[in-house]
């Protein structure tokens, strides 16, 4: 436990709104082996330190909507490796209104996705336009019921998904991945030639370095058609078990070139597709579903753009969503585009450490995605077992960690990482000001909508830093731990 003397010793923040502002905050303090740690802080009146942020309360910042996680398969697998009890409890932090964490949002794939067991999708029959053979059968046994959990939990959780890959015969390698592999896939070498065809072009400033020059999806209207009508009956089959999806994006990473289920796009046939067929078939079929461009992972500006500027887009999307290096663009899009909304699709998801580091980096891109408008932030796996291993071999994080030998759950620095968000800056809550993490110290001011004042500060130094923000007229004088995450919440 951190004494009293020492928390007082030197983070200036200003805290006086009029009435709204309190003589005292609660601070939590997480470090790698001190997780959680509360003690009280008092304001002052003054501080010789010179503010890193000034608010008054009155900015016009963006409200927050949402925290929300992925739905997949493994992480069932991991959470059925509890007793009952232990699942309830996982469940009840991630998803209650009282847990720790208070999601109220999930994204789940349509078709098989990465962290599926193994591909699949709802209508492998190849040539069936009519969608006869479509079905749910297989999510009915996974993704299903773990939604239905966490719904017992949190009744009006919102959903909203993407695909990874088509059906395999709507694609023109009519396999699931986009690139062989011989220790991952069985799709054929000969098939790589229709990623870059001739195309020598190759830039290692961005992400990916080779642009694909085949849409992977048949270009052909009976096809394009076909899957538009597919997303609406898949919204129809899940309404049916009671599970609303209130918004869709076309294709995850339309830039991740995979060996795991996948789909490449050009700008081309990414306007093609939302603007002639599934923004009209959604409208006719679900109107009340939002579309969303998304997900988009690459920092190649011009393409974004290319697509965003096409003449239909503002009348066949509502908002963008980014993840990985898309969100390094976000920023320049948001000030270009100001009449879209912004979310957060997908948190970095890591090789499988669960370590300390892991959590400084997601804590770090909390601030940068809410610090630039983003009104949802969904994370990836909240719970994987043993080494995090996908259905294609490599490791990943997640916020709960199973041991599938003791079957016990650990949670992870990641998972305090995100509680330091997510259990006090609650839906409605204003975003008023940020400093993004360039000399490792993200700082965020968030007002809530019972118009309590909470700072979130993390120092990824190796000293103790000072910290300076001014919030009206008073003044919070404290000094972040080295490695440390913070949150300051007005009682």
């Amino acid at each position: 436990m951190i004494k009293k003397t020492t928390l007082l010793s030197s983070l200036s923040i200003v805290l006086s709104m009029g009435t709204m502002s309190a003589q005292s905050y609660e601070w939590i303090s997480s470090t790698e082996n001190n997780t959680w740690q509360q003690s009280k802080v008092k304001l002052q009146t003054n501080t010789g330190c010179t503010p890193l942020l000034e608010v008054n309360g009155s900015e016009n910042g963006t409200v927050f909507k949402a925290w929300g996680t992925c739905f997949n398969e493994l992480g069932w697998d991991a959470l059925n490796m509890l007793p009952r009890k232990q699942q309830e409890i996982v469940l009840q932090q991630l998803f209650a209104p009282g847990g720790d964490l208070k999601f109220t949002m999930g994204r789940f794939s349509m078709n098989a996705n990465d962290y599926a067991r193994d591909w699949y999708s709802c209508d492998e029959v190849s040539g069936d336009f009519q969608l006869k053979h479509f079905n749910i059968n297989r999510d009915k046994t996974t993704l299903i019921p773990f939604i239905k959990a966490a719904q017992q939990y949190n009744p009006d959780m919102t959903f909203w998904m993407s695909p990874w890959s088509p059906p395999s015969w709507m694609k023109i390698n009519h396999y699931y991945s986009v690139r062989s592999d011989r220790n991952q896939n069985q799709m054929s070498p000969l098939s790589d030639v229709a990623l870059y065809e001739d195309s020598k072009e190759k830039n290692t400033q961005v992400f990916p370095q080779q642009l694909a020059v085949n849409d992977y999806f048949i270009q052909d209207p009976r096809y394009l058609q076909t899957y538009a009508n597919y997303f609406c009956k898949f919204i129809d089959a899940y309404k049916e078990q009671g599970i609303p999806i209130s918004m869709i994006m076309f294709q995850n990473e339309s830039w991740s070139y995979t060996n795991y289920p996948g789909c490449a796009w050009t700008a081309e046939g990414i306007i093609r597709f939302n603007t002639e067929y599934l923004a009209p078939t959604l409208k006719k079929q679900h109107p009340e579903v939002k579309l969303y461009l998304g997900t988009i992972n690459t920092n190649r500006y011009e393409v974004i753009d290319q697509v965003l500027s096409d003449p239909r887009m503002p009348e066949t999307i509502e908002g963008v969503g980014f993840q990985w290096e898309g969100g390094q663009i976000l920023p320049k899009l948001r000030a270009k585009y100001p009449q879209y909304k912004y979310v957060q699709t997908e948190s970095e998801c890591g090789w499988g450490s669960f370590d300390w580091k892991a959590a400084e980096h997601t804590f770090g891109l909390v601030n940068h995605y809410l610090g630039n408008g983003c009104e949802e932030y969904t994370f990836w796996n909240a719970i994987l077992y043993d080494g995090g291993f996908s259905g294609w071999g490599w490791k990943q994080n997640a916020l709960i960690h199973v041991d599938s030998k003791t079957g016990t759950a650990t949670y992870t620095p990641e998972y305090y990482a995100v509680k330091h968000y997510s259990h006090y800056v609650t839906p409605g809550s204003k975003v008023l000001a940020y400093k993004d993490r360039g000399d490792k110290m993200p700082v965020m001011i968030v007002m809530t909508p019972q118009k309590k004042q909470v700072v979130i500060a993390g120092n990824f130094n190796e000293e103790a830093k000072e910290l300076t923000v001014k919030l009206g007229t008073r003044y919070l004088n404290v000094t972040l731990q080295p490695h440390s995450l913070n949150t300051f919440i007005e009682k």
